[in-house]
């Protein structure tokens, strides 16, 4: 029986039906299938201003295909205008947020199946989260990236041009008129950021884990090509609701493991060892950090992408796209359902590859190891993570005197004062889950450093978490985080830290006796939010190194 029957079959419906027909729905529709359409359509975020267009054809789909669509809206944070202020406490909440309204919605109403109209960091995978918790026939249709913008005959994007130009201003490097002009030329409209930063990572890895259409994560916003995908995609997932294929169907166990593969190959965000683990818990099933340092040692970094290489996401599609990445790795990925119809290796068989820089062959990576590593210590028992692909071999391997800050805004000052010298670690805290609240990317920060120069000669680690616009030695997700009174908390100023990422190792020079006695000595601080949304995400998320989910008692 059709979960909308719940709705609108039976004596007891006449109020429920005749609410259905003040939609406007005609009479002849109520016994098609019944598909929700999550939008996150919004003025403010550059990724999602071009969803109007993508709505309507997503909406012909559904008609085409049988079916008769229902659109709601979903919230989304831009994370590049909410970072380096207390904006950026939200954005890692806001994907519980997002994933609870899905299945609010979606279980309100009793609807047959689902699109999600997605794009950008913590929405995409708040959506899959809460489409595995209905399981119900669902696609997802990122929105696509940004082109890439142009200044002087050259190209641009945001991470890199503008962010970091703050630091170059700083220093001298660059002009008021160079600042507006980058200011201007650097984003040209509608799309996700132009490089393999968090939000294109995603599209890419939900692509790799068989939800969205092959092509779907690299096919470039208000494109035509990207009209099409969602007109395909808003009849496909009519065809879903007619053969019955869930998304437990698709997400298992060999399929994030695909996606992580992909995410490697690409050296995709750190942020992907949050949000890949929250995905597989609401599919009932188990991701860590093992997962990923276990898989990084066999699969070979073969596209250079941005922040830390030289391509941009309109490179990649151009190159064959997802289907084109797993051609090279098809003997690394396991052959799984998609929700095209296709399984993943019939997709790769069929893909081609059109440039061999943007996409190397497995023989000739641009690194052997995969894009992240999974570090562990006296600082971080529970793990702490690195883009290894994004630091400079100089730097994988490195000791300095910490510096320490108890918030981003204390250690942005020190770095645009010029307080932080070559040789210095910056040690940022209680930017956890719990004391962040809600574990701030430290972008602002490691933008300035390297735009300052420092990035070869200054270390930053934090409890925190990065960008995918984050490159040089930085390190992030240290578990346990301060606030939860991890290893972290007992740093002080001048402490030797040594980073070994080729040995996995992170540690501060200490005994362990004298490391012992300032954690027993170390009292939790206040909380920084007591009241609110952010209070009560404090109170109940797990660890970074557990995804920072919330728990459940």
């Amino acid at each position: 029986m059709p979960r909308s029957w719940e709705i609108k079959k039976g004596i007891e419906r006449v109020p429920h039906r005749a609410l259905l027909y003040a939609t406007g729905i005609p009479k002849s529709e109520m016994d098609k299938p019944f598909i929700g359409v999550a939008t996150s359509f919004t003025d403010i975020i550059p990724g999602h201003i071009g969803m109007r267009d993508l709505e309507r054809f997503i909406e012909k789909g559904v008609h085409s295909g049988g079916g008769y669509p229902f659109f709601f809206g979903l919230p989304g944070i831009c994370d590049g205008i909410a970072m380096g202020h207390s904006g950026m406490q939200y954005s890692l909440p806001s994907r519980e947020l997002i994933a609870d309204m899905v299945e609010t919605i979606m279980q309100a109403h009793k609807l047959d199946g689902l699109v999600l109209l997605t794009n950008c960091d913590k929405i995409t995978p708040g959506m899959l989260m809460g489409a595995l918790r209905v399981n119900v026939p669902t696609i997802v249709v990122t929105a696509g990236p940004m082109l890439s913008g142009r200044m002087r005959g050259r190209r641009l994007s945001l991470v890199n041009d503008t962010f970091e130009a703050v630091g170059k201003y700083k220093k001298g490097l660059i002009s008021d008129r160079d600042l507006e002009e980058l200011e201007l030329c650097a984003c040209p409209g509608a799309g996700s950021c132009q490089g393999m930063y968090t939000a294109n990572t995603m599209a890419c890895l939900t692509e790799a884990m068989g939800m969205s259409l092959p092509r779907c994560a690299t096919a470039l916003a208000a494109s035509a090509e990207k009209k099409r995908i969602a007109f395909a995609s808003g009849r496909r997932v009519v065809e879903l609701v007619k053969k019955g294929i869930a998304p437990s169907r698709i997400v298992t166990a060999e399929s994030i493991e695909n996606a992580i593969v992909v995410d490697l190959a690409l050296g995709g965000s750190t942020n992907t060892c949050l949000h890949l683990p929250a995905i597989a818990h609401e599919a009932g099933l188990r991701v860590g950090l093992d997962s990923f340092d276990r898989l990084s040692r066999t699969t070979p970094h073969i596209a250079d992408m941005l922040p830390g290489g030289a391509h941009y996401l309109e490179d990649l599609h151009w190159a064959g796209g997802i289907p084109a990445v797993m051609k090279r790795l098809k003997g690394l990925l396991a052959d799984r359902a998609t929700v095209s119809g296709q399984r993943v290796h019939e997709i790769a068989d069929a893909a081609e590859v059109l440039d061999e820089e943007v996409i190397r062959p497995v023989e000739r990576p641009y690194h052997k190891e995969g894009g992240i590593a999974v570090l562990t210590g006296n600082i971080a028992p529970g793990g702490a993570v690195v883009k290894q692909s994004a630091v400079s071999p100089k730097m994988m391997r490195f000791k300095g005197a910490a510096r320490v800050y108890d918030s981003e805004e204390k250690a942005m000052k020190a770095i645009m004062g010029g307080s932080i010298k070559p040789g210095d670690v910056v040690v940022i805290r209680y930017e956890g889950p719990k004391g962040g609240p809600g574990m701030r990317e430290m972008l602002s920060p490691t933008s300035a450093i390297a735009g300052m120069g420092l990035s070869d000669s200054v270390a930053l680690i934090t409890d925190g978490r990065f960008s995918g616009g984050t490159r040089g030695p930085c390190i992030g997700h240290i578990s346990p985080e301060a606030m939860e009174g991890g290893p972290i908390a007992a740093i002080r100023d001048g402490d030797i830290i040594s980073i070994d990422i080729p040995g996995r190792k992170i540690d501060i020079r200490l005994g362990a006796a004298e490391l012992e006695a300032r954690l027993a000595r170390w009292k939790r601080p206040a909380p920084k939010v007591s009241r609110g949304w952010l209070a009560r995400y404090s109170a109940t998320v797990s660890s970074a190194a557990a995804g920072a989910i919330m728990e459940r008692e």
